[in-house]
C-alpha cells in the first residue's frame, strides 16, 4: 500500500509540475516596435502589468518612422506605437501596406524651437526653418505656422506643400530633412518644427522650450497599430486596454507634464 501511495503521490507531483510548466509555456509573446520617447517608455511601464496576464511584451526600439511600418506589414513585429493616422494612411498609400489602427492612445503637441531668438516676433525678414520632409507631417507643421500668422495657406483640401503657401510676409526659407535630423540643427537654422518624441529625446521641453505649439485638440493621436486582420489578437487587445488604463493615464500626465496627451 506504502509503495502504491508513494507511486500516486509521484505521478501527482509530477502532473502538477507539467501542468505548471504548461502554463509558463502559454505565455504569448508580442513583439512591438515603438520610438523611444515617450512610446518604449510607456509599453516598459505595462510590461509589469502584462506579464501578470500571460503576456510576454517584447519592444523594438526604432529611430526612425519608416522602418517600423515595414516591419509590421512583413511580420517581422507585431504591431507599433509611434504614428498618428495620417501618417499611417500616407505610408499605406505610397507603399502599398495594410497597417490598421487598433486603439488611439495619446497626442504629441508638436512645437517650433530655436536656439537663436526668444520669442517668433523675432525671425528676421528672410530666416530659414527647417520643417519634417513626410508629406502628412509637412501639412501637420505649414498648418501650425498659418495658425501663427508666419504663412497663409491656399484654401484647397488635402496635403500642404510648400507650393501651398499663397503668401509669406517675412520671405522665410524652408528645408525640409528627416523628422529625426531636426533637433540636430538647431545650431544651423533660425527655427525648427520639432516631432514631440524627438524633442523630448533631445531634452527639449514641449511646454517651456518652444516658442508655440499645437493646442491640445489636434487631430494627430498616435496609435497602436498592426496588420489588417490581426486587430483582434488576444495579446494585442490586453495591451490595448493597458495603454488607456486609468493607471497609463495617470503615469502619461505625471511623466510628461502635458508634453504628451492621453486621448482616452
Amino acid at each position: 500500500m506504502k509503495k502504491i501511495a508513494v507511486l500516486v503521490m509521484a505521478f501527482a507531483v509530477a502532473l502538477l509540475g507539467s501542468a505548471c510548466g504548461a502554463n509558463n509555456g502559454d505565455a504569448a509573446t508580442l513583439t512591438v516596435g515603438a520610438s523611444a520617447v515617450p512610446h518604449a517608455e510607456i509599453l516598459e511601464h505595462l510590461k509589469p502589468q502584462l506579464e501578470k496576464q500571460g503576456v510576454n511584451l517584447e519592444i523594438k526600439v526604432f529611430q526612425d518612422y519608416v522602418v517600423p511600418n515595414k516591419a509590421v506589414e512583413e511580420g517581422e513585429i507585431d504591431a507599433n506605437y509611434f504614428q498618428h493616422i495620417p501618417w499611417m494612411e500616407a505610408t499605406n498609400k505610397e507603399r502599398g501596406y495594410h497597417i490598421s489602427k487598433v486603439i488611439g492612445v495619446h497626442i504629441e503637441p508638436m512645437g517650433a524651437y530655436s536656439k537663436k531668438i526668444k520669442d517668433v516676433s523675432q525671425l528676421k525678414n528672410g530666416a530659414t526653418i527647417a520643417l519634417p520632409n513626410a508629406t502628412s507631417e509637412l501639412t501637420r507643421v505649414l498648418l501650425l505656422l498659418d495658425s501663427q500668422k508666419l504663412i497663409q495657406l491656399d484654401n484647397r483640401e488635402g496635403d500642404k506643400t510648400l507650393k501651398s503657401i499663397k503668401a509669406n510676409p517675412k520671405n522665410l526659407k524652408f528645408q525640409l530633412l528627416e523628422p529625426a535630423m531636426l533637433p540636430r540643427v538647431l545650431d544651423q537654422v533660425d527655427l525648427a518644427v520639432i516631432n514631440t518624441n524627438y524633442a523630448l529625446q533631445a531634452k527639449l521641453n514641449p511646454l517651456t522650450d518652444a516658442l508655440f505649439i499645437e493646442g491640445k485638440d489636434s487631430p494627430y493621436v498616435n496609435v497602436l497599430a498592426t496588420k489588417k486582420g490581426n486587430e483582434k489578437n488576444e495579446a494585442l487587445q490586453k495591451l490595448a486596454k493597458a495603454l488607456t488604463s486609468p493607471e497609463t493615464k495617470k503615469f502619461i500626465e505625471e511623466k510628461y507634464k502635458g508634453a504628451v496627451v492621453p486621448a482616452f
